[in-house]
């Protein structure tokens, strides 16, 4: 499986001719006015907000995603994919954020989505984030977890694999030494397989955005 980070919390997972896109931004985003785009097997939006709702970015050509944006339970692709709601407020306004939780390539993969408060997840996506293998988390404050709380919530968690989303490099520095791996180097994408989590625990991986 490759891991491609492109800012904010739009990430792409490839797994052979399987594309999932998560968190693609919508062209009127502030955040991410011109992001990349691609074609996309699976997209995951958490949020149906401009910053992560795009599914047109990952719409190309006759390559048109299959939709996933609310709780509940879905198989595409031989995947099976359980969203549960928890909520988060941006820029003052309330917003249902669903949790994700799939598994791919033999790994348990939770994608948190906009979360500043951990007491907003319903029981069902506490279970689903308690079952990760990896995590992507927000770290970047103000509407979503700062570095020092979203470690907190790693932690509790307790993945082999922390992917920190929503951050910039200065941000990504900070949460490495806040989780004590300060020499850490940067990467531009991941590459993992079951047996690189062996031995791991809470362990960053800090990506480079892609534009």
């Amino acid at each position: 499986m490759v891991i491609t980070y492109f800012g904010k919390q739009y990430c792409k997972l490839t797994l052979g001719d399987l594309t999932i896109a998560i968190n693609p931004p919508a062209k009127d985003s502030k955040a991410m006015p011109k992001p990349p785009r691609f074609g996309a097997d699976i997209v995951l939006i958490t949020t149906n907000h401009p910053d992560y709702n795009g599914v047109e970015t990952v719409t190309l050509g006759d390559k048109v995603p299959f939709v996933i944006d609310g709780a509940g339970s879905y198989e595409i692709n031989g995947i099976f994919i359980t969203g549960a709601k928890s909520s988060v407020t941006l820029d003052g306004k309330e917003y249902i954020n669903t949790v994700y939780g799939f598994e791919l390539d033999n790994i348990k993969i939770v994608v948190i989505g906009a979360l500043s408060d951990v007491g907003t997840l319903s029981p069902e996506a506490k279970e689903i984030a308690g079952a990760s293998d990896m995590l992507f988390l927000p770290i970047g404050g103000g509407d979503v977890f700062d570095c020092v709380k979203a470690y907190k919530v790693a932690t509790t968690f307790s993945p082999y694999v922390i992917i920190p989303v929503d951050a910039d490099e200065g941000l990504l520095a900070k949460f490495l030494k806040e989780a004590g791996q300060k020499n850490t180097e940067m990467q531009d994408k991941a590459t993992l397989k079951r047996k690189d989590l062996e031995g791991k625990e809470n362990y960053i991986i800090p990506l480079t955005a892609q534009g």
